[in-house]
């Protein structure tokens, strides 16, 4: 009975953005021009990374992942929602949506994980500076990044397998412009009473280790300043961390607004409204916000247009010669 519910639901219709046909033509260049920017802007961070020494720090190294996951993490979601404005065949594969479902949570993991892990490198920066190369070295810094990829990636195992254990019945319409975890346990036919208990009880914990690393580190932080408190060393932990607790404001205060908000009558826009500002939007300012705060970025932003313009000269002259 259940491969037969299953098979009888080979693929999904997903909904998409509620929006009017004459307006998407619009949202369709607005959503393409925020993609191509997230896109581009995250892989020129991580080229500036990779090319400029003075970014070969543990922070850096932190932060290339950051904007790979937030490639990806956009990457899994916009090209399909761009692709259902076009057409009006919105159907998605069974095995498709199972997958998008899969490496959307995993990004979403890497993401929320990565955010702590720069929290504590921010923490030994501030907090024990002398003991810096020491603690962060190169061995722990690829100890964490490769914890959060397969920790994310267990997490992510873990929710796709309960998942496709269920039986789908008759009713297949997601409406959403992706396929979200708590949707599809909404179409299922079958107990999922073990997939919420998992969800919460996982979900919780994760949660709470991250924003308490993140909490715990600022805290610590705090006291570091104003121990002896002074203009100098407030601007400086401000430079320091100004990027970083951006990005948390907005990973965090997207998922309060999904989550702990009160529903109202139309809570699956907002809950739209919410995911476009959680997979579109967030990933598209985090290269500005690390750009446009941060010295070390804009110098070697400035030293690589100087050496495009150097080449530019170098093939003119070639060139022409």
């Amino acid at each position: 009975m259940r491969m037969e519910n299953q098979s009888s639901v080979p693929e999904f219709l997903l909904l998409g953005l509620p929006i009017r046909p004459e307006q998407q033509g619009g949202f369709f260049c607005l959503f393409l021009g925020m993609y191509l920017t997230t896109v581009l802007g995250n892989l020129l961070i991580i080229l500036l990374i990779r090319l400029d020494s003075r970014l070969h720090t543990p922070m850096y190294f932190f932060l290339s992942h950051l904007a790979f996951t937030d490639v990806s993490f956009s990457s899994v979601t916009t090209p399909r929602m761009l692709l259902d404005m076009l057409s009006n065949h919105k159907t998605i594969p069974f095995g498709g949506c199972i997958a998008q479902m899969y490496f959307y949570m995993l990004f979403a993991s890497v993401d929320s994980i990565l955010l702590a892990v720069m929290a504590y490198d921010r923490y030994v920066a501030i907090c024990r500076p002398l003991h810096y190369s020491t603690i962060m070295r190169e061995e722990l810094c690829v100890l964490l990044v490769s914890g959060t990829w397969l920790c994310s990636c267990a997490r992510a195992l873990v929710h796709t397998l309960l998942l496709v254990d269920l039986s789908f019945c008759a009713d297949n319409t997601i409406p959403h412009y992706f396929c979200a975890l708590s949707a599809l346990l909404k179409l299922s036919c079958s107990d999922t009473s073990l997939n919420e208990l998992v969800i919460f009880a996982e979900a919780g914990v994760t949660f709470l280790l991250a924003v308490g690393t993140i909490l715990g580190s600022y805290i610590f932080i705090g006291a570091t300043i104003f121990r002896v408190p002074s203009i100098k060393r407030i601007c400086k932990a401000l430079s320091t961390c100004g990027s970083h607790l951006s990005v948390v404001f907005l990973y965090y205060g997207t998922i309060a607004i999904v989550y702990f908000f009160p529903s109202s009558n139309n809570s699956k826009i907002k809950d739209i409204i919410a995911s476009i500002m959680y997979t579109v939007v967030t990933p598209l300012l985090n290269p500005f916000i690390y750009s446009l705060r941060n010295r070390d970025m804009k110098s070697a932003l400035g030293t690589l247009r100087r050496r495009m313009t150097i080449v530019k000269r170098q093939l003119a002259t070639q060139f022409f010669s």
